[in-house]
């Protein structure tokens, strides 16, 4: 299948934002688990995510170090944007960093007010406390919605296996936060009501699509709550799940030790197969794929995009256009080395959930 053929929904007018993706993370040149495997083909990634209907990209950030390399590639093109906050397996950092490090995270959401959408990556995982212990994870959590308190942002939540602990740090603390949203789902309908009632919308990727449970699930959420994301490089639907039966956009892929520049590659999830999201959940939900995206769509633009008065359309000129890719893809060519050195260590943080290109993330 060519590649024009494989990016249908372009060409029937669906369009897409992607709340999450990481893509600081070294697959995306090349480097896995600290060794090359390919060429640096991050130009090209992006290129695909256009050509697929994506409108904009949020990359998630879950260290301090995560959010300026974000925003580096942000300022490169307009369409990618950026949450500001620590994910609850890097909780350490923040309890090594304290009040600075915490400052030091307002500082920069402050500053950067146009590229920076939401506060997280933060919440709770009680599946790795081998990264970080439950009273880490739980004094961190809290802190960090003081972000949300003084930015006005809205929360980008992590929550793994901890419904218990979770909910209520978020109840006694509503109102210190405007909305936001549970990425990468995978809990059951009772948590769908709790984040309902919340005000809370639930991010839907490949690992929220795993089990025939889950399909069962993402049938209960209100279609006012949904929203959409890869995860990439993690999170990918695969031949083993019973979603996958649903999907019908398959792109041109090949496995890393046989790369062809141009060329999504085997295990590594990508922006471009959010259209393979949409796809399985509109099938579970027996709705139409194009109402499911016109619905996530507007969904995600009403809470990161129509607030605040900041100037974050993501529409791009023919101008701001021209180069943007291959510049972005420039802006990191010099960190890919430490990448290489960091990428094991971030990719170990990931595992747990069977996803991607070295674990799942969120």
């Amino acid at each position: 299948m060519s590649a024009a053929a494989a990016a249908t929904p372009l060409t029937q007018g669906l369009k897409f934002i992607d709340i999450g993706a990481n893509l600081t993370d070294a697959v995306f040149h090349g480097v896995y688990r600290g060794a090359r495997k390919h060429a640096d083909d991050f130009a090209q990634m992006l290129e695909r995510a256009w050509q697929a209907g994506m409108q904009r990209i949020i990359i998630t950030a879950g260290t301090l170090a995560d959010v300026h390399k974000a925003l580096a590639l942000c300022r490169q093109d307009p369409r990618l944007f950026t949450t500001v906050g620590v994910h609850p397996t890097r909780a350490m950092e923040l309890e090594h960093g304290g009040e600075r490090y915490l400052q030091q995270l307002l500082e920069v959401a402050q500053a950067n007010r146009d590229k920076v959408v939401a506060i997280g990556e933060l919440g709770l995982d009680w599946d790795r406390l081998h990264f970080c212990s439950k009273e880490v994870q739980l004094r961190w959590f809290e802190a960090q919605l003081v972000l949300a308190e003084k930015t006005g942002l809205p929360l980008f939540l992590h929550m793994r296996n901890c419904a218990d602990d979770f909910f209520p740090i978020l109840e006694r603390n509503r109102a210190r936060f405007r909305g936001g949203v549970v990425h990468s789902f995978d809990d059951s309908e009772a948590a769908v009501a709790r984040c309902q009632a919340l005000g809370l919308h639930i991010c839907i990727n490949g690992c929220s699509l795993r089990t025939e449970e889950s399909l069962a699930v993402v049938r209960a959420i209100p279609a006012a709550l949904l929203m959409l994301e890869t995860d990439a490089p993690y999170c990918d639907i695969k031949p083993t799940h019973p979603g996958h039966r649903f999907v019908q956009t398959l792109l041109p892929t090949t496995k890393p030790e046989r790369f062809e520049l141009g060329k999504c590659v085997k295990g590594r999830n990508e922006p471009a197969h959010i259209v393979q999201v949409a796809e399985v959940l509109a099938a579970a939900r027996r709705e139409p794929v194009a109402a499911l995206a016109a619905a996530t769509y507007e969904n995600t633009e009403r809470l990161f995009f129509s607030g605040g008065g900041h100037a974050r359309s993501g529409t791009a000129t023919l101008h701001d256009r021209e180069g943007a890719v291959e510049a972005a893809a420039a802006v990191v060519a010099e960190g890919v080395a430490a990448l290489s050195v960091a990428g094991s260590v971030t990719e170990s943080a990931h595992q747990g959930r069977g996803g991607g290109a070295g674990g799942a993330s969120a």
